[in-house]
């Protein structure tokens, strides 16, 4: 995945709404706040766009005449997770918000709409997408340091960061004790872990990836273990 810093980054607000004259002013007032406007007039246009990684958000209409825009919330909980969404509508009822609502929308909003009302909900949702794309990228390079790890690494961190000594740990690998501590530095290092709890919480965080798996002791072939 590439990124622009997010520090760098203007933040796109796409907009899809079928009438032109709606399109044309939420892009001026969108472009008039500071943010990068992107309009289409359909979903099935919106969803060839290609995912972006700075924060973004979409202003979308929920009548349209291919898919709907609760049709395209749908999709889009699958496929672009970070990128909250903004519903406009000039004919919406109680439990189509509620739905939208549960579904995880950022505002349910209806024509016309209030401008300062809708440049807050987008300020909200692009905050939400700043934090979705941060926490992207940290677990990206949590994974990219755990993908570093020989297997022997892998092992001695699980059982580290399972409570065991270093004692135990090369009782349940049947290495010696200071070829443990030799590993448990590598670990620590390419981790880039600056303590044992910060360890134990990457790999809770690992765990809710299904990228860590219990402790196994079958033997791992590993040149330092013979240094």
């Amino acid at each position: 995945m590439t990124s622009i810093p997010m520090s760098q980054a203007t933040s796109i607000v796409f907009v899809v709404d079928d009438d032109f004259s709606v399109r044309e002013s939420l892009e001026y007032l969108i472009r008039f706040a500071g943010w990068h406007p992107v309009t289409f007039e359909s979903a099935r246009e919106f969803l060839a766009h290609p995912r972006v990684f700075v924060p973004n958000c979409l202003v979308l209409d929920v009548s349209l005449p291919d898919l709907n825009g609760l049709d395209l919330q749908k999709r889009m909980a699958l496929e672009r997770q970070d990128m909250p969404i903004i519903f406009i509508t000039g004919h919406g009822d109680v439990s189509m918000t509620v739905r939208a609502m549960k579904a995880g929308a950022q505002e349910f909003l209806t024509k016309p709409v209030n401008d300062d009302v809708l440049l807050t909900a987008i300020r909200a949702a692009l905050e939400r997408s700043r934090f979705a794309l941060s926490r992207e990228l940290e677990l990206e390079a949590l994974r990219d340091c755990y993908a570093s790890l020989s297997g022997r690494e892998r092992q001695v961190m699980s059982l580290i960061v399972s409570g065991l000594s270093n004692r135990r740990v090369s009782n349940e690998l049947g290495i010696a004790e200071g070829t443990v501590k030799a590993h448990r530095g590598k670990v620590m290092e390419k981790m880039k872990a600056d303590s044992i709890p910060h360890l134990v919480n990457m790999a809770g965080r690992l765990a809710s990836l299904g990228l860590r798996h219990e402790p196994s002791c079958e033997p791992v072939i590993d040149s330092e273990d013979f240094e």
